[in-house]
């Protein structure tokens, strides 16, 4: 009898197992952008002065975006995604115990600042008519919305780390459905102005927790959670030893917003409403690349665990090539348009000379942007963080020192600022591509 040869099926390219990975989240990416979108147009609905305070408060909404689903989340996910690449399935079981406590502690901690110091703390930022204008909208935002958002973008990173992305995805794609629509309802026909916004989306995210807590428990992401577990000090490293590093990162970003916003508060409330334009299509950047970036947290910290670093390397560079030609074109089109962009959230002809102009600046660094977020959640996934935050440092270094030089030691004022915030997200870019390279990512 003739021997039967066993020849075992060739492996996916490392673009094939992005994709297959990242078309869910990418899917709930696009939608979380159209309602991020949708948000600043019904807040330029409410007025000048509403949209100045919603840019007030842009920055600490996006970080607790940011710092959930990317950072810490992307602690969350690249632990379990390292476990599970080991063999290590109990360790994966007992660290979604640690992540949810996390979850609840850093939600808390958004709620006590932002929600019980509003005033003072947005005031210092903006000025006073913009921080009147903002503090009803954080108290309902942060008050309630904080830790339901922390929870979500926490279990849905469970649930990535566990390869499942597009479980996760299909529940995000619902919540960022319903926001908008929530959002609405409450801010006009409820009349809530701009604090219903801020309703809308604490809404739409206690519904998101409990659907997606039904599904971890229920053993989505391929195993189910260990919730009798004694909290261990090492289970909690796996996490924050990512986590707070990018949670860092994702403070620096929006630090830097906050920031510019500052320098530029001195020119009024209608720069101030014009910049949050220009920042919130910058940011908007984040989740288109998120939906690769969050593939490669994954398949990353999987091939790093089995010990596979030139593959890793391999993931990491086909995934940061895919979110540079998407993001880059994104960018050459508002570059190439600014107006017709800013126009579509304002018809305030001062905000949209204003924003335009920014955008004119900013749209070209979109492309490097995409690169330097893509490659940031694949270190993630590798455990390799020094050189991503050495990039959001040089970022807020060059947009505000920079911004100090260009703008008012050489005397070109507002593009002076724009030009540097522009540079700025050049060099974050720039310096975590540097960081992906043998040297740096290989076995300890």
């Amino acid at each position: 009898m003739a021997e039967t040869l066993l020849v075992a099926p060739p492996r996916p390219s490392a673009a094939r197992q992005i994709l297959a990975l990242a078309a869910p989240t990418a899917l709930s990416a696009v939608l979380q952008a159209v309602a991020q979108i949708a948000e600043t147009w019904l807040a330029a609905r409410q007025g000048t002065a509403a949209l100045a305070g919603w840019s007030v408060v842009l920055p600490f909404s996006l970080l607790m975006q940011m710092m959930s689903s990317g950072a810490m989340g992307g602690g969350v996910s690249s632990a379990i995604a390292r476990a599970l690449g080991a063999g290590r399935r109990d360790e994966a079981s007992a660290l979604v115990l640690h992540a949810v406590l996390i979850a609840v502690l850093a939600g808390a901690a958004f709620a006590v600042l932002l929600a019980g110091f509003p005033r003072a703390l947005l005031g210092a930022i903006g000025g006073t008519a913009a921080a009147e204008a903002a503090a009803p909208y954080a108290i309902l935002l942060f008050g309630l919305g904080a830790v339901p958002v922390w929870l979500a973008n926490t279990l849905a990173s469970v649930l990535r780390g566990g390869g499942r992305h597009a479980l996760a995805a299909r529940v995000l794609v619902i919540t960022w459905a319903a926001y908008p629509v929530l959002a609405w309802l409450l801010a006009e026909p409820v009349g809530m102005g701009l604090p219903g916004i801020g309703a809308g989306l604490a809404a739409a995210f206690a519904g998101s927790t409990l659907a997606m807590g039904w599904v971890v428990l229920r053993g989505g992401a391929g195993f189910r959670p260990g919730l009798r577990v004694r909290p261990s000090g090492a289970m909690f490293w796996r996490i924050l030893s990512v986590g707070l590093i990018a949670s860092i990162l994702a403070g620096v970003a929006n630090l830097t917003t906050i920031l510019v916003t500052a320098r530029i508060a001195s020119h009024g409330p209608v720069a101030v409403a014009a910049y949050g334009i220009s920042a919130r299509l910058e940011f908007l950047m984040i989740p288109i690349a998120f939906g690769v970036g969050s593939a490669l947290t994954a398949l990353v910290g999987r091939t790093v665990g089995a010990g596979d670093w030139p593959g890793a390397r391999r993931i990491a560079w086909t995934g940061g090539g895919m979110a540079f030609a998407i993001t880059g074109l994104i960018g050459l089109l508002v570059a190439a348009s600014p107006r017709i962009f800013a126009g579509f959230f304002t018809a305030d002809p001062a905000v949209v000379d204003l924003a335009a102009r920014a955008l004119s600046y900013t749209g070209f660094a979109f492309g490097g942007f995409g690169l330097g977020m893509a490659l940031y959640f694949a270190s993630q996934g590798a455990g390799r963080m020094r050189w991503p935050l050495l990039a959001g440092l040089s970022r807020i270094g060059v947009a505000v020192g920079g911004g100090w030089l260009l703008g008012d030691v050489l005397g070109m004022g507002l593009d002076g600022q724009f030009l540097a915030v522009a540079l700025g997200i050049t060099a974050y870019g720039l310096l975590t591509a540097a960081g992906v390279r043998p040297g740096v990512w290989s076995r300890p």
